[in-house]
């Protein structure tokens, strides 16, 4: 503890824009600081998120980024790290590739709890994914705890013998910051005028630039969607490390004029406002914010039925599988776009109050989650 807060350290790569990321400043900013400190540990370079999390109190810390070559070097700098910081009560671990490492090593050096959360149902093919499952073994005994956002997440990160012992904590938003009242519609009409996009039909993808976002055949569906709808256009928000790839792929297709990309938006209540369909085939996700978001502003959805059944909260959201073919999903985002309009978004926060009631609202997840911190020191012998 500090200052009669209980202190949480968040280990996770970076704060750049991401959905784990945003979920925890989400909490982050409904949290009373007066009784909780949220402190970060990161590997990765400065986030977007970086400058708002310090104005909120948080302390950045940074670690060695661990490789299979500098394992020695990695446990040794933890545990100096650790052991220079005794405040620290909880250690909540998102980067669960390496959680099986770092965590035993914060109970070892004093930290009273320790939580393996995870956010993610897959990892990708070939090697790097199995020396991120080789890494994990064993992670559920290694944790005092181990929380999940979607019980997908919990068989694919912990084991399925152990998904049945996981909490599961579901990714929650702001819900009313994305309900479609007439400041949001007014943002997408001027970001649509901005864009040259007002007399087309847009189809929306938000996500991270990775393998498990499925790109590729996003760009072949939104192809199919060209044969029946001359005037659509493409609009995918976000960034990554398959930038050069998307970008290759595009002009190959030969959708350049077709495409837009803005790269990584800290405002995302205004593009879904700009978009009349949302097309989200990813390979795998935990609990696809993005999906949460996307209903709460009254966007119709397609997306695979790899992703938990945990959002499917509204009529706005439909599921195909990836082995229908992009011509099946052309079709099912046209239908959806038909069938919820645009025009019939205004100040209609229907689709915003049932995900709210689904528990996808962060504010009411707050207060459970202090409790919950509460009550987990008690539990491992720290009466505050």
């Amino acid at each position: 503890m500090q200052n009669g807060r209980i202190v949480v350290l968040q280990i996770i790569g970076g704060l750049s824009i991401g959905g784990a990321e945003s979920r925890i400043m989400d909490i982050l900013r409904e949290l009373d600081r007066d009784r909780f400190q949220y402190d970060f540990l990161l590997n990765e370079g400065i986030g977007q998120y970086e400058e708002e999390a310090k104005a909120l109190g948080c302390r950045i810390y940074r670690s060695v980024k661990y490789k299979v070559y500098n394992k020695g070097r990695y446990l040794r700098e933890l545990k100096d790290f650790f052991k220079q910081h005794p405040e620290i009560d909880i250690a909540q671990g998102h980067s669960t590739n390496t959680a099986a490492l770092y965590l035993p090593v914060a109970k070892e050096c004093g930290v009273d709890v320790t939580i393996a959360h995870a956010r993610s149902a897959g990892v990708e093919p070939g090697l790097a994914g199995w020396l991120k499952r080789r890494t994990r073994r064993g992670l559920f005994e290694k944790a005092d705890v181990c929380w999940a956002c979607s019980g997908e997440a919990a068989e694919a990160v912990f084991g399925a013998a152990n998904r049945d012992k996981v909490r599961i904590i579901p990714n929650a938003i702001r819900t009313g910051l994305f309900a479609p009242d007439e400041k949001n519609l007014a943002a997408g009409a001027e970001l649509k005028h901005s864009l040259g996009l007002e007399d087309s039909f847009v189809v929306g993808h938000v996500g991270r630039f990775h393998y498990a976002k499925n790109h590729n055949f996003l760009l072949k569906i939104f192809k199919e969607i060209l044969d029946h709808r001359a005037d659509a256009k493409l609009l995918i928000v976000g960034d990554g490390e398959d930038r050069p790839k998307i970008e290759q792929w595009i002009s190959e297709m030969g959708l350049s004029d077709k495409v837009i990309l803005p790269g990584m938006q800290k405002d995302t209540v205004r593009y879904y406002q700009a978009m009349d369909v949302l097309v989200f085939p990813s390979f795998y996700e935990g609990l696809p914010g993005t999906l949460v978001e996307a209903q709460c502003a009254g966007l119709p959805c397609v997306a695979s039925d790899t992703i938990t059944r945990d959002v499917d909260k509204t009529p706005l959201l439909e599921y195909l599988s990836l082995d229908a073919g992009a011509e099946e999903w052309a079709r099912a985002a046209l239908e959806m776009g038909r069938r919820f309009p645009i025009s019939s978004r205004g100040n209609n926060s229907k689709y915003c109050e049932m995900m709210k009631e689904a528990g996808f609202d962060v504010t009411r997840q707050v207060r459970d989650l202090e409790k919950i911190y509460e009550d987990l020191l008690k539990e491992h012998g720290k009466d505050q």
